[in-house]
């Protein structure tokens, strides 16, 4: 499975409630915090609406695919 690391590279002051939440929900507490989920529409929707904050980097699931 494909995870995606997910780094807030931004401060949420100033950003809307809706967008703090998003960040909460990620478990993206403060600037340079780093969270992984595994890929999925979900968590896609998530970034794009936080994506002005967030740096995203693509990597492979841990364990085998065997």
């Amino acid at each position: 499975m494909t995870t995606l690391q997910i780094t807030q590279r931004r401060s949420k002051a100033g950003t809307s409630p809706s967008q703090r939440a998003t960040l909460q929900t990620l478990g993206l507490r403060r600037i340079g915090s780093a969270v992984e989920h595994t890929d999925g529409p979900a968590v896609r929707g998530m970034i794009r609406a936080v994506a002005h904050l967030v740096e995203v980097r693509s990597g492979t699931g841990k364990g085998s695919d065997g």
